[in-house]
């Protein structure tokens, strides 16, 4: 076994049981926000985060909440959700996803700059949808 940053990078096979990655949110701050991801749900996947440094918003169902340095945050599937960057400063978090959650963001990424069609079609295809 080697260990290597996890920044960047991912752990945990994508056909195990959950993958997990550490990112980092450029500054925000922006009104209206610029959402790491879009207002979406899926329909068979959890997804949570926990926040290492900065601060993210997110929106979970009809509520909106602040999450810090040490807070977690938890999607169910089925509950609508998007989250940003709400501070002038860069974030840096893990997220915790199934392998499904994490093909369908490794292909919105490798597909590049989708339109709006392009996007829903990606999400469906992860039994997820597109709800902006």
């Amino acid at each position: 076994m080697t260990t290597l940053p996890l920044a960047g990078r991912t752990l945990g096979p994508p056909d195990g049981s959950f993958l997990l990655a550490e990112w980092t949110a450029a500054a925000g701050g922006e009104e209206p926000p610029r959402t790491i991801a879009p207002l979406h749900v899926h329909f068979e996947d959890d997804e949570a985060w926990y926040v290492l440094e900065g601060t993210l918003r997110f929106r979970i169902g009809d509520e909106e909440v602040d999450a810090g340095p040490g807070a977690a945050v938890f999607a169910p599937r089925g509950v609508a959700h998007t989250y940003w960057n709400p501070a002038p400063e860069p974030a840096r978090y893990l997220l915790v996803m199934t392998p499904n959650v994490y093909a369908l963001i490794e292909e919105l990424h490798a597909t590049g700059v989708l339109d709006t069609v392009g996007m829903r079609r990606v999400f469906e295809k992860h039994a997820s949808e597109l709800l902006e």
